[in-house]
């Protein structure tokens, strides 16, 4: 073989070595290119399901069950009812305004209790002449059961260092906008004490839900808990409050206390998401309130007050924690008057 060819050999071998390079490279940066466009979920880590990215992340889907007549109303029928949450059969009681469905369906709320020793919770008791005021106004409303509470299937995790009950609220919006009778764009949020925290961090959650309505809320910053602290006398102490403690220290041990410089704790508190809200808050909450500090609701209004989110803090001068006698009805008139404005 001559030094021409042994010449043209090498070329030929090194231009095929150069080509097979460049094609290898190139597959191998466009291989990495799709990685980075696809949505791959962040490595788990402990408590991660308490986050607002993990909730954000996961599905929420279900349909109301059996319709079962309970009573009628003054110009509405009410209902025993339930749907699945977590595969678990959460309770509750609903309400539809007599008369034929309007175009596209009612306004929804779905209405959150505050702490009732989950054990004594019964379905069609507390919180009557709540629902009844709103379901008056033309409004499908869905008092659920959290879980845990009454006949509801499951444990009562509690609201502020769990993430059932949030779960369980969204869960309940699903079963809502999948009623045929429902407007699945104007389903809102009412909520109570704890549920403060709830309403809130679903909020955070679903940032489209277009109005939420909270009475006496706490815990929105987690700094406001160790500042306010909780007055509730009624708190009873659940059979399995071991593991609750166990689950709440676990978190301490591992995050520390609250701590707004904290990553774990900073992607928790529903208030470093307000930004993102596209809907309207009202608070309302009584000076008097012995059990929840009013507080709370102040200094929550004070952050919306830096937002883009439309939002207003009624105070009454009496009323205690529910904001009852002659404050009940300004209070019930001022969140029928923003759901009208925000659901309607």
């Amino acid at each position: 073989m001559n030094k021409n060819t042994l010449a043209i050999i090498f070329i030929v071998v090194v231009i095929s070595g150069l080509i097979y390079f460049f094609v290898s490279h190139s597959k191998n940066n466009r291989r990495d290119t799709s990685l980075v466009n696809q949505k791959v979920s962040p490595t788990p880590f402990p408590f991660q399901n308490l986050t607002i990215p993990y909730l954000r992340a996961k599905n929420y889907s279900s349909k109301l069950g059996e319709l079962n007549f309970y009573a009628n109303g003054l110009n509405y029928k009410s209902y025993l009812t339930s749907y699945n949450s977590d595969g678990f059969k959460i309770n509750g009681l609903l309400t539809i305004p007599n008369g034929d469905t309007p175009k596209g369906g009612w306004p929804g709320i779905v209405f959150v209790h505050g702490y009732i020793p989950p054990s004594l919770y019964v379905t069609t008791e507390r919180y009557v002449d709540y629902v009844d005021y709103l379901a008056r106004n033309g409004y499908v409303v869905f008092k659920i059961d959290l879980r845990g509470n009454g006949e509801s299937e499951g444990k009562p995790g509690g609201s502020y260092y769990s993430s059932d009950y949030v779960i369980d609220t969204l869960n309940a919006r699903s079963a809502l906008q999948n009623a045929d009778f429902v407007n699945k764009n104007k389903v809102g949020l009412w909520g109570h004490s704890m549920a403060g925290n709830v309403v809130l961090r679903s909020l955070a959650v679903k940032p489209e839900i277009p109005a939420a309505v909270i009475w006496a809320g706490a815990g929105y910053t987690y700094a406001d808990l160790q500042k306010y602290g909780l007055n509730d006398q009624s708190y009873h102490p659940p059979a399995d409050v071991t593991q609750r403690q166990n689950s709440r220290n676990q978190i301490i041990k591992r995050f520390g206390s609250f701590d707004s410089s904290n990553e774990f704790w900073k992607e928790v508190a529903a208030t470093n998401f307000l930004n993102d809200l596209k809907g309207a808050i009202e608070l309302n909450h009584a000076v008097d309130d012995d059990v929840v500090n009013i507080g709370y609701s102040r200094d929550l209004n004070k952050l919306l007050d830096k937002t883009k989110v439309p939002h207003e803090l009624h105070e009454y001068p009496s009323g205690g924690h529910n904001i009852s006698g002659p404050s009940f009805v300004p209070a019930m008139e001022n969140t029928v008057s923003f759901f009208n404005k925000y659901l309607k």
